[in-house]
């Protein structure tokens, strides 16, 4: 379906979505998807990363699984540079519990 589309449909297609969101959130509609991108692959490697280390310390190396455990404790979402404000531990501690 997406094959079929021409310059012209494309063109219009682009056209529509700048009359909609304006010139002014596209970058930032940008931006965001690009740091949604960046976590998912960040998060999809960990997954990939901890099933590694759940077949391994399944067929007998149980002496890493605390050091990676240790690991993943610690890990925190990465934002883009300079960008401070959106990166957050994965684990956020409680709250309540710190009068």
């Amino acid at each position: 379906m997406l094959a079929n589309l021409r310059l012209p449909e494309i063109l219009l297609i682009v056209a529509v979505v700048f009359l909609l969101f304006g010139a002014k959130k596209l970058p930032d509609m940008a931006r965001s998807l690009g740091k949604s991108a960046r976590i998912l692959k960040s998060e999809a490697k960990a997954m990939k990363k901890e099933s590694e280390a759940e077949r391994t310390a399944d067929s007998g190396t149980a002496s890493q699984a605390p050091a990676d455990a240790a690991q993943q404790a610690a890990r925190t979402i990465q934002a883009a540079p300079g960008d401070v404000a959106s990166s957050r531990p994965v684990a956020e501690p409680n709250r309540a519990n710190q009068s």
